[in-house]
């Protein structure tokens, strides 16, 4: 199955099951060293840019957004209890939840891989 980027840095991975999701190696990096991350609970539900979590570096404190619409099923317990694995595989180990989705149509609304690519290398915010 093919991966999804948000322009807020989430990534999103459908499965036959449901989906992956987590925060990008390129917020990974822009964030610096990770060193607290809070994530909402199984059964929680969100829309498309609902906050579904907070993440803290020594740089910054940002917010984790939903990329589209679904409900949580699981939440990675790894990063919370060992918050640098982000900084080491955000889009591997670091995956921050499984998700139901509720909303197949907001997957129309996410970048590729090589849109994500070139989103990030230009700056580009349209």
């Amino acid at each position: 199955m093919p991966t999804y980027f948000s322009d807020a840095h989430e990534w999103i991975t459908p499965k036959d099951d449901g989906a992956l999701m987590g925060i990008t190696a390129y917020a990974a990096e822009a964030l610096g060293e990770v060193v607290y991350l809070e994530l909402k609970e199984a059964g929680f539900r969100f829309n498309k840019g609902d906050v579904i979590g907070i993440i803290e570096s020594v740089k910054v404190a940002s917010e984790i957004y939903a990329p589209l619409g679904g409900e949580i099923v699981q939440a990675n317990s790894a990063p919370v209890e060992n918050p640098g694995l982000l900084n080491e595989s955000p889009e591997g180990d670091a995956w921050l939840y499984k998700i139901k989705i509720t909303d197949e149509t907001g997957l129309s609304g996410l970048m590729n891989p090589e849109t994500y690519q070139t989103f990030i290398a230009t700056g580009d915010r349209t």
